[in-house]
């Protein structure tokens, strides 16, 4: 969710402040005043301050400008106690026998360390114990140090004491700058030029992190496990957020640390989940020292990390479709490594099979099927000859087209709302639910969440709207309708007064007006937040309007494709109302309007769609507005403002109308925005999650800054990298993370149709949040682009994202469609793109050769005894590249509206495409 950080910064300040430990501390302890040593390595420029012997700086060589990876330029006001820098450390241990653990942490109470000398490639090295507590029962030596030119960060950890001590806990805060002050002060030159993100693959031996400036084309450094470092742990760090810069707040998400045991937390904090690892710790024998650290390199490109790996004879995983697999879909799991694989195993038992694939066309790699079982979370274990471990992370939903059934059938039974006498019209509609009481939210200090508008209020009807565009239930599609034609226009929107104009809630906080409502006592309705009727009937935010656009816009879809389901309005009029709503939005007078908006992918296909239908007026007209927003977009290197600091959500809208209107260089911009903040590892919940950390605070019921899994970013910029991926097919990359982005909402999905905005990913929690809140728009960005794309992967050979190739020679490709819509087939090969407006896709076959593509329609996605079947089916066919031939269908079709009309014969159309 957007917000107006900026204009109620006190407040926010004052939320963020509560959600995490304040740490009483002195003040400038780090040593700033007494200087620097500065080292020159092959690959970085890195500079530790004298006293702490911490990371002040470091720099890729060559590098112009005041790039940094580290926040050197307000360090200044990250020199106290309690505040982490690279080459701090925290650990918890205790002697063997006992059951108390004991916590040390270098930044706590931080004095100057004891310099040793040095020799050969140890650059520096401190004796840490005047920085950790006098009963601290390990002793720890720091050392930076260069290992054939890369730059290493150890630290030896003795047991100083007479009898064992085990290691439950040891970690290695990273300091980088997506923190102190990334947004804070900074112009949105200073931003992308200096700032990064960092993201982790939580892998154990083969784990890493990667910090990716913002820009996208910088060199991202790498960070991997030196000797027997696992990489078991991923645990936010807390630090005083009551003072500039502001930790833990929009302007700075925050630290967090590289955790090689977990065994302590896991007893403790986290003794209520599933961590991603098992949990371990070490036992050390008096007088025994262990080594534990790790390296940093630089990638040439985000593109060339697992190259980079690859050099580094780390273990690579490469999953496709990704890691979140339908129960009725087979992944694909490639490994290249030095050593073989020994052996694999799964947690939960049962939660995966695997057998052995000869698909790899490189010895380097070897491939497998992996087979999901059961629904949830699951970690596969690889076991290497050499003893390395590898843990890939995997979610299984239910099969594909089912999830989406279920989704629709929660949204209208469990979260319709149907009570005429509402004191805030807001019934019939599809409301905000909350899975904890499974009870929908009825009231919420947040206006927005029960008042059906902005992104957590709207999101549940957004979701169901446009789940019938692409699976129509008919008893779905009445309650749907129902609601956008009695409480979204005339409630929710305007019709009279200001037509079209769309209020940012219609639930408030004003007793006076509404004497007969019970406002809940146990509610603080003191907040900025916690609207009078005033503040919630505004009509100034943009982004409410994209809503309800793609709300009437799937049902326009649903009208004029399927027009045996029974519905009120005809196809025209929803197409009508989505075109005035969007006039009414750049009008002039709606804030945010000349920014990107989320999920305006929407008004690109309702462009369309008006030329498509000979709607020429109007489609000219809209052209006009959003060229006029465009051209503002191309007159700046950083067209990506919203309503906070710094975000992912305008994107998805500038990319949109940037490459509508040729304008290549704003295009390639956005895409290298992207990929620096949406990364491909080997996790479910971090392949293709793009960056949100604070729509939480705005929409979730666990409120807190945090790093969230599959929010609505994942979804909505998976878009623009999926367009780009089928204008420049040999760019697989930007496949795999627009699938992994795609696939992302499924995951939401619960068991029983309920959609949560966003997992948690603080290790303490694990878990999906109660609220559906906002995650109408990531479903948005599912519903728009998920499909079934075939490629020749030069290394893996032919492979479908979204599908199975069951069969394949040199002149035949034989693929079964499984994704979730079953509207999208793409042939990389030919640039081609095969869309249905009606129908569903069941299967279809290649021909490398001659280019041919021979599909199989359904009126129905198999299995989903409530989807409505289509008459006819009707194919859209688009070439997606300059050098792409044109392609038509084998007999005479009809064409409607730009498709081709395909009739069922016995339950099935099959239509051939041919160059």
């Amino acid at each position: 969710m957007a917000r107006k950080i900026t204009f109620y910064w006190p407040c926010v300040a004052c939320i963020v402040c509560l959600m995490a430990t304040v740490v009483s501390s002195a003040n400038h302890t780090l040593g700033l005043s007494d200087g620097f040593i500065t080292f020159a390595t092959p690959s970085l420029s890195l500079s530790i301050v004298k006293d702490s012997q911490t990371a002040y700086s470091l720099r890729p060589n060559g590098e112009s400008g005041s790039f940094d990876f580290i926040p050197y330029d307000v360090m200044s006001k990250r020199d106290s106690d309690g505040q982490y820098h690279l080459g701090d450390v925290t650990f918890r241990a205790r002697l063997v026998g006992s059951s108390a653990w004991v916590s040390s942490d270098s930044s706590q109470a931080r004095e100057k360390v004891n310099t040793l000398s040095v020799s050969g490639s140890t650059l520096a090295a401190a004796d840490l114990s005047p920085t950790l507590p006098s009963g601290s029962l390990l002793n720890v030596t720091r050392l930076w140090a260069l290992s054939d030119g890369h730059l290493q960060l150890l630290f030896n950890v003795t047991n100083a004491q007479s009898s064992a001590v085990e290691i439950g806990s040891l970690g290695m805060p990273l300091e980088f700058n997506n923190a102190s002050k990334i947004f804070t002060d900074r112009t949105a030159a200073d931003v992308n030029q200096n700032c990064s993100l960092f993201d982790p693959y939580i892998g154990v031996d083969a784990g890493y992190v990667q910090v990716t400036p913002l820009l996208g084309v910088k060199p991202p450094l790498v960070i991997t496990p030196v000797g027997k470092s696992p990489f078991e742990g991923w645990r936010f760090l807390p630090e005083d957020t009551s003072a500039d810069p502001f930790y833990q707040s929009q302007t700075f998400e925050g630290l967090y640390e590289w955790q090689f045991h977990t065994l302590a937390y896991a007893q403790n904090e986290w003794s209520s989940v599933v961590p991603w690892n098992n949990a371990t710790s070490a036992t050390l024998q008096p007088g025994e020292t262990r080594t534990y650290g790790l390296q940093f390199d630089v990638a040439p490109s985000i593109r060339g990390i697992e190259d980079t790996l690859l050099e580094l004879r780390r273990p690579v995983a490469v999953g496709i479709p990704g890691y979140i697999l339908p129960q009725d879909q087979v992944g694909k799991l490639f490994l290249s490594y030095s050593s073989s694989v020994q052996s694999l195993s799964v947690s939960p038992v049962g939660a995966l099979s695997w057998t052995a694939n000869s698909d790899s066309q490189n010895t380097s790699w070897v491939g497998y099927d992996i087979m999901p079982k059961a629904w949830g979370r699951s970690r596969l274990t690889i076991t290497y000859t050499d003893e390395t471990e590898q843990t890939v992370h995997y979610y299984t939903t239910r099969p594909a087209s089912q999830v989406i059934s279920n989704l629709g059938n929660f949204l209208t039974t469990n979260q319709w709302f149907d009570n005429s006498s509402d004191s805030f019209a807001r019934s019939p509609s599809v409301i905000t639910y909350d899975r904890e009481v499974n009870a929908p939210v009825r009231d919420d200090p947040r206006a927005w969440i029960p008042g059906l508008s902005d992104e957590a209020g709207a999101g549940s009807w957004l979701a169901a709207a446009m789940k019938q565009y692409v699976q129509p239930s008919a008893s779905e599609v009445a309650k749907v309708e129902k609601f956008v034609n009695t409480t979204l226009w005339g409630s929710v929107q305007d019709s009279a007064g200001r037509p079209y104009s769309v209020k940012k809630s219609v639930y408030f906080y004003e007793p006076s007006l509404v004497p007969d409502y019970e406002y809940p006592s146990s509610i603080d309705w003191g907040d900025w937040w916690s609207w009078n009727e005033s503040e919630s009937f505004a009509t100034d935010r943009a982004y409410d309007y994209v809503h309800v656009t793609a709300a009437y816009w799937a049902m326009y879809r649903v009208a004029r494709n399927y027009p045996d389901i029974p519905m009120a309005k005809a196809w025209d009029w929803f197409l009508n109302q989505a075109f005035q709503t969007m006039l009414a939005m750049t009008n002039g007078s709606v804030g945010y309007a000349d920014d990107g908006l989320m999920e305006e992918t929407v008004l690109l296909y309702l462009l369309g769609d008006l030329t498509r239908e000979g709607l020429l007026a109007n489609a000219t007209a809209m052209e006009s507005r959003m060229k006029e927003r465009q051209t503002i977009w191309a007159a700046t290197p950083y067209p990506f403002g919203s309503e906070m600091a710094w975000d992912s959500t305008g994107q998805e809208g500038v990319y949109a109308w940037s490459k509508y209107f040729n304008d290549t260089t704003t295009a390639t911009n956005v895409i290298n925005s992207i990929i620096a903040y949406q990364p491909t590892v080997p996790h479910w919940g971090y392949n293709g999650n793009a960056r949100r950390y604070w729509d939480n605070v705005y929409g979730g019921k666990l409120q807190r800054i945090e790093r969230q899994i599959h929010h609505y970013g994942s979804g909505l910029n998976a878009l623009p990298l999926m367009s780009q991926f089928e204008s420049d097919p040999d760019d697989l990359y930007l496949l795999r993370v627009a699938f992994g982005g795609l696939s992302g909402p499924l995951s939401n999905i619960d068991e029983g149709g309920f959609a949560s905005a966003s997992f948690h990913s603080f290790a303490d929690t694990l878990a999906w949040d109660a609220y559906s809140g906002d995650y109408g728009p990531n479903f948005v960005g599912h519903a728009l682009n998920a499909g079934t794309y075939l490629i020749d992967h030069p290394t893996f050979g032919w492979q479908a994202f979204g599908g199975t190739v069951s069969s394949q020679s040199s002149s035949h490709v034989q693929v079964q469609t499984l994704d979730s819509v079953r509207r999208r087939v793409f042939v990389a090969s030919i640039g081609t793109l095969f869309e249905l407006d009606a129908g569903a896709f069941s299967a279809f076959a290649f021909n490398p050769q001659t280019g041919a593509v021979e599909l199989t329609i359904l009126p129905a996605p198999p299995g989903v005894a409530d989807a409505a079947p289509a008459p006819r089916a009707r194919v859209v066919v688009k070439q997606t590249t300059s050098s792409a031939m044109s392609v038509h269908p084998s007999t005479s079709l009809e064409v409607d509206a730009g498709a081709w009309v395909v009739p069922f014969a016995s339950g099935t159309a099959n239509v051939t495409f041919v160059r």
